[in-house]
């Protein structure tokens, strides 16, 4: 592989940031230490500031040797409520906080990819690194826009990355169009009345029709919708009752769905709302549902994941190129950048046995240089024409 040698040279340090951040993870939105720890770091490198964005976030603006386009790269810093069974001198220092998604790796990468690019200035035009809070489902991403990130900060393209441990280290994979589902969060509380378990006919019982529900929201997918569309409705949460002799007046229950189409996602939508209510009157129960859209679907533009295919070519090399890879059914709020600036989203491999959001998903350490010299190289190529899709706007447009 074609790692960037003065990224190479200065990896140690940075793999000793990665794991200081993993020992002090933060959930979405209150990423102050890791939020304080970019900013110091940027603006040591003599990178232009700004903190606060979206509550947490942080963006840096560094300018190149000439006039050109501008390129953000977005990186995202917060954590997961979940409890680690890591065993390593870097483990989490904090209960019940974990960076079980990679997040302290994205953040180190998009660091080491700054701090080359302003030792270097090798590249025309300007680079926005974007530092988003709260990615894991808090609409960290639709905070930033409301606080006009790009009004403040424009950017004619995008990119971002995630680790991806189905794939092997060195391998990358940008493919165009819908890479990663959209996703609803809902809410459903069936309403009964509560009574002494003993006396089971003088209450209304809400616990046969919650496993009713359980069961009848599984056919939401396979009677609903075309089997040649991907969706998944899960329910993860059930929760009733406090005591053994008492049966509880209410049951709650919590899950997502997951899309690749608007027109999939109304027909679940609907399909959830009319399934509850019929379990629910058909136990002389009420239900209250809350549905929310939560995550876009993550679409990447097709003449960008061409110029980051043509550009990941050049680090790991073409053979290392995922020819053809299916769209992943988890989300990513980088969707919401998408549908304001054209870009891409990127997948590179590393070593790891254990999946995203598990306790004992180890980072590998050994992907931030890769990373880090993509993103690097991302900036430094956009002006070379050789890397150019046929037909992209010229340089030095601007895209919003």
């Amino acid at each position: 592989m074609n790692i960037n040698p003065f990224i190479s040279k200065h990896a140690a340090d940075f793999v000793a940031l990665r794991r200081d951040l993993h020992a002090h993870p933060e959930l979405g939105f209150a990423e102050f230490r890791t939020a304080g720890i970019v900013a110091d770091r940027l603006r040591s490198w003599g990178i232009e500031c700004t903190t606060g964005i979206g509550g947490t976030g942080v963006v840096g603006v560094l300018h190149g040797k000439g006039p050109g386009r501008t390129i953000g790269l977005r990186a995202d810093m917060d954590a997961l409520p979940m409890q680690s069974r890591l065993d390593v001198p870097w483990r989490s220092t904090i209960e019940g906080l974990f960076h079980g998604c990679g997040h302290d790796g994205h953040t180190t990468s998009l660091l080491m990819a700054a701090h080359y690019l302003a030792h270097s200035r090798n590249f025309h035009g300007t680079v926005v690194f974007i530092f988003q809070p709260a990615e894991e489902g808090l609409g960290g991403a639709r905070a930033m826009l409301a606080d006009r990130l790009f009004e403040r900060f424009p950017c004619d393209e995008i990119y971002g990355w995630h680790n991806w441990p189905d794939l092997d280290l060195g391998k990358v994979s940008v493919m165009p169009g819908p890479v990663m589902a959209g996703a609803d969060f809902f809410d459903i509380t069936l309403v009964g009345r509560g009574a002494h378990s003993a006396q089971p006919h003088f209450g209304r019982d809400v616990l046969p029709a919650a496993g009713e529900l359980v069961g009848a929201l599984q056919t939401a997918v396979s009677r609903n919708i075309d089997p040649t569309d991907a969706a998944v409705l899960s329910v993860t949460r059930l929760q009733a009752g406090s005591a053994y002799n008492v049966l509880p007046e209410t049951a709650h229950l919590a899950g997502t769905l997951r899309y690749f189409d608007n027109g999939v996602a109304n027909t679940l939508r609907q399909a959830l709302h009319r399934i509850s209510n019929g379990v629910a009157a058909a136990h002389d129960l009420t239900a209250k549902i809350d549905n929310r859209q939560m995550f876009s679907v993550t679409v990447n533009d097709a003449r960008s994941a061409k110029r980051a295919r043509a550009v990941a070519a050049t680090v790991v090399g073409p053979e290392n190129l995922v020819q053809s890879m299916r769209p992943s059914l988890g989300s990513e709020d980088f969707a919401d950048f998408l549908q304001v600036v054209p870009g891409a989203y990127l997948m590179l491999g590393h070593q790891g046995s254990a999946p995203l959001h598990h306790p004992e998903y180890m980072f590998d350490d050994e992907v931030l240089p890769v990373a880090a010299s993509v993103l690097a190289s991302l900036v430094e190529t956009r002006q070379d024409p050789s890397l150019e899709p046929a037909g992209t706007a010229p340089l030095g447009s601007t895209g919003i």
